[in-house]
């Protein structure tokens, strides 16, 4: 990063900003006064917990002047950094370090030490705590935010927030009939450690079991009462487009789906089947043939994937099931997980929430338009995203398409059977 002399003193001109930061150096005897190691410390972070940065060392921030290190002083202030890195920074920052020669205002050249540190794949804490580099200053890392950081970085392996205790859930809040959906038949373990068992429940700090997240979101009522954002919001519209007028005048039909996942998923499927068109065509019998405008086993697998997989600590996201004459738009909350791209979905397998999907798999099917499909709601085999995109396209004509928004969420839009292949329509 501003690896020319060119771009890096343009970039000290137009002074700090998101990606550098300008530190003057000073000393008392032998030893750095300014800057000292924490502050060292919470900018490196905070650039590692952002997009990355430069440290410059030996530039006056304020008036954007190069006063340079003395070049017999460079190891001491070599020294302060790495002491930063390694012992004020959990876990650890490897910086790279370079010594470069820069023009100061009077055209002498001067040492300084530019050090520069990448996104890293970990979430970074330091004195100030877990920060992140903002335009010239650092800011805490807002609770949600941070809780979808560590999703996104390698510690997700550690932190997983469908594991969570939920702070003011009891036991007494999870239906018996739900949970015990997933309980090993015919166990003599109390119900306690069959909830332990499942990552159902589990201890909070003060050690009281209380339920998790996945447990409340699968064998509550309404896992809203936790989870305010835990639903479905449908929502039929007319026509194509959204009108910019708004009002219940351009809606056919709205509705937020509640419940446990499964009933979510099921209740959105039937919000789509009541609200879609059946098209009708001439069978090579001579008959009629009707043909829905959605396939209901892709909707279905595409509804599944959405509980399942979405970021549920996302605070105000909440799923959003969009019907139009010509398509189906669902937005699902959340960032890619690890490596994973919208074009890579059909081929590779990754998981948000390993609680949840483990769940859904243990969860059968009471449905006969889907028990024929499947015994269990949720495949691991990763036949999902193939099945959407093959039955939808055998039905339309074209591929559903995956598309990230912002970093932040997830659409997929299913297009639906065209009229120019009916010959009439039936309500």
């Amino acid at each position: 990063m501003f690896d020319s002399t060119r771009e890096l003193l343009d970039k000290i001109r137009h002074g700090e900003d998101s990606f550098l930061d300008l530190k003057e150096v000073r000393f008392a005897g032998e030893n750095v006064s300014t800057p000292c190691c924490e502050s060292v410390a919470d900018e490196l972070a905070a650039f590692s917990n952002a997009r990355g940065g430069v440290m410059l060392l030996g530039v006056d921030d304020a008036t954007r002047d190069i006063f340079g290190i003395p070049v017999e002083r460079l190891d001491a202030v070599e020294s302060l950094v790495l002491d930063a890195c390694e012992d004020s920074i959990d876990p650890p920052l490897a910086p790279y370090i370079r010594r470069l020669w820069l023009p100061s205002m009077m055209g002498e050249d001067l040492a300084v030490l530019k050090v520069e540190v990448e996104r890293s794949l970990f979430v970074h804490s330091s004195p100030k705590g877990f920060v992140r580099r903002v335009g010239s200053s650092k800011r805490p890392i807002p609770t949600g935010e941070l809780a979808r950081l560590f999703e996104q970085r390698s510690q997700a392996r550690l932190v997983r927030f469908d594991k969570t205790p939920v702070p003011r859930a009891t036991l007494d809040d999870l239906d018996d009939v739900l949970w015990q959906r997933f309980a090993t038949p015919r166990t003599s373990d109390a119900p306690e450690i069959m909830l332990s068992k499942l990552a159902m429940a589990s201890q909070d700090d003060a050690g009281v079991l209380r339920p998790t997240v996945a447990g409340v979101l699968l064998a509550s009522r309404d896992p809203r009462e936790f989870l305010s954002t835990a639903f479905i919001q449908a929502v039929a519209y007319r026509g194509t487009v959204i009108s910019p007028q708004g009002g219940a005048a351009y809606q056919r039909d709205a509705l937020d789906i509640t419940g446990s996942l499964d009933q979510q998923i099921f209740g959105a499927c039937d919000f789509v089947r009541k609200n879609m068109r059946i098209l009708a065509k001439k069978s090579l019998q001579g008959g009629r043939e009707d043909i829905p405008q959605f396939d209901m086993l892709a909707v279905f697998e595409a509804l599944t994937n959405a509980v399942a997989h979405r970021d549920y600590s996302m605070a105000g996201s909440k799923i959003r099931l969009r019907l139009f004459e010509d398509r189906l738009e669902l937005y699902i909350p959340g960032p890619l997980v690890n490596t994973m791209t919208p074009e890579s979905f059909p081929y590779l397998q990754a998981s948000r929430n390993e609680i949840i999907t483990s769940l859904l798999a243990r969860c059968p099917v009471e449905r006969d338009d889907i028990r024929t499909h499947r015994t269990h709601i949720m495949d691991r085999r990763g036949e999902g995203v193939p099945t959407i995109l093959s039955r939808s396209k055998d039905l339309s004509g074209r591929y559903p398409e995956y598309r990230l928004i912002d970093d932040l969420e997830i659409l997929l839009t299913i297009y639906a059977a065209s009229d120019s292949s009916t010959e009439a329509e039936v309500d």
